[in-house]
């Protein structure tokens, strides 16, 4: 097969960007860092393929982390948008589209009985956080270590040397005050989730989780965990909140909840319901949610929120998944034959964690169920695998610690391709 070399343009803007923007990129894992290479800056994107600066085409599994479950530049929301653009950008007044995206959403995902819109999955989840204290009239929040739920500053935490409970700021300029009332429990871990009820049952507001962990790599919920997690939540009285950001309306229609059927209290979207736009959601009971200002005392806002652009790529998108559900099996197929010849080429050298068109390749021996076992991996091997891919004309995320999305625009030949590619990888 022939390479791609050709990456003297990205190198000159990577350069330029790193005297403007801080490490030449608006967002960490662009920069290759963990993979030792300098980024690919992106030309254009049309369906299942991305073409750089440099004119190299490759197959796409990022698919902008995903909301591409369609493929790129889907030929119905890119003309509802440019329609909507010629109405006007913004307006900072509501529309009738947001009501439209918010029923459409509720259709979808029943327990989000009432939604507010926002323009990011950080923004809806710090929200989230902040309704679930204030309706609970408690401060502390549960999250999970390997789970990410954007970049707000309570949420920014790992657990210390000390105790469980004892949590640090995963990131400077973050107070450790703001982080004080955020508990650390480890994913798929029972006992971990008890020890902090038993503690500070009373105090807790909310357990915050990705019901699919999907940013420490793919890492599925074991059997009877979120169960667990909801049977837990209602005996102290505290909230159970589904960080939906990456799951939402890409194992289904109705997301993670669906699939397990396990009803969360609050739900969080991202990027996925604006059709890739900058947007996000969050929602649950009515009587939750009437706590949010104007209806009620917990205060939160945005000029663009709701904006009429990405409300409407998202009602395009969701119109489309809504009216062929059959594209989920169409993506369960492909995802399964990716799985395949990983699995067929590597044996037991790696492990491979899939769920519906999320994916990941572990360089790990051993079964990966939790923060401890995705660490594990050979972060090493994994870059030389994702420059393998690269150089062969397929992107994939720069990171082992990030999911392979795959869309409906994947065509059987390009999926064909990208299973050879990774055959002879490890062969």
């Amino acid at each position: 097969m022939n390479t791609i070399i050709k990456d003297a343009k990205s190198k000159q803007i990577f350069q330029k960007a790193k005297t403007l923007i801080p490490g030449g990129v608006n967002s960490p894992v662009r920069a290759f860092g963990s993979v030792g290479m300098t980024p690919r800056f992106i030309q254009s994107a049309n369906g299942d393929k991305i073409t750089d600066i440099d004119g190299n085409e490759y197959i796409d599994y990022v698919c902008s982390w995903g909301p591409g479950i369609l493929g790129h530049a889907h030929p119905q929301v890119i003309y509802a948008v440019q329609k909507a653009c010629a109405e006007g950008l913004t307006f900072g007044a509501p529309t009738k589209k947001e009501v439209i995206l918010a029923e459409m959403i509720s259709e979808c995902v029943p327990s989000m009985e009432m939604s507010r819109l926002v323009c990011s999955g950080t923004e809806a989840v710090m929200s989230a956080v902040r309704v679930a204290r204030g309706f609970t009239k408690r401060e502390k929040i549960v999250k999970f270590k390997g789970c990410y739920h954007g970049h707000s500053d309570g949420l920014l935490v790992k657990v210390g040397s000390g105790a469980m409970t004892s949590s640090v700021p995963d990131s400077a300029g973050v107070p450790s005050d703001f982080t004080k009332h955020t508990l650390i429990a480890l994913y798929n871990d029972k006992e971990s989730v008890k020890n902090l009820f038993e503690k500070n049952g009373s105090e807790i507001a909310a357990v915050i989780v990705e019901p699919v962990a999907a940013n420490m790599g793919v890492v599925l919920p074991e059997k009877g965990f979120l169960e667990f997690l909801r049977e837990i939540t209602l005996k102290y009285g505290a909230l159970l909140v589904f960080d939906e950001v990456i799951t939402g309306f890409r194992l289904g229609l109705g997301g993670a909840q669906e699939y397990f059927h396990v009803k969360p209290d609050i739900t969080t979207l991202g990027k996925i319901i604006g059709g890739g736009l900058p947007v996000g959601a969050y929602g649950g009971k009515k009587e939750i949610m009437e706590m949010v200002s104007p209806a009620g005392p917990v205060y939160q806002a945005g000029t663009l929120s709701g904006n009429p652009i990405a409300v409407t790529a998202g009602i395009e998108t969701l119109k489309i998944l809504q009216k062929d559900t059959s594209i989920y099996q169409r993506l369960e197929e492909k995802a399964a034959l990716l799985e395949k010849a990983v699995k067929k080429s590597a044996g037991e050298t790696v492990c491979v964690n899939r769920i519906g068109s999320l994916m990941s390749v572990f360089f790990t021996a051993g079964k990966v169920s939790d923060y401890a076992t995705a660490a594990s991996s050979d972060t090493k091997r994994y870059a030389e695998y994702f420059a393998w891919l690269l150089e062969h004309g397929i992107y994939t995320a720069p990171s082992q610690f990030e999911a392979m999305f795959i869309s409906d625009a994947h065509t059987k030949e390009d999926i064909d391709k990208t299973c050879q590619v990774m055959a002879e990888y490890f062969l």
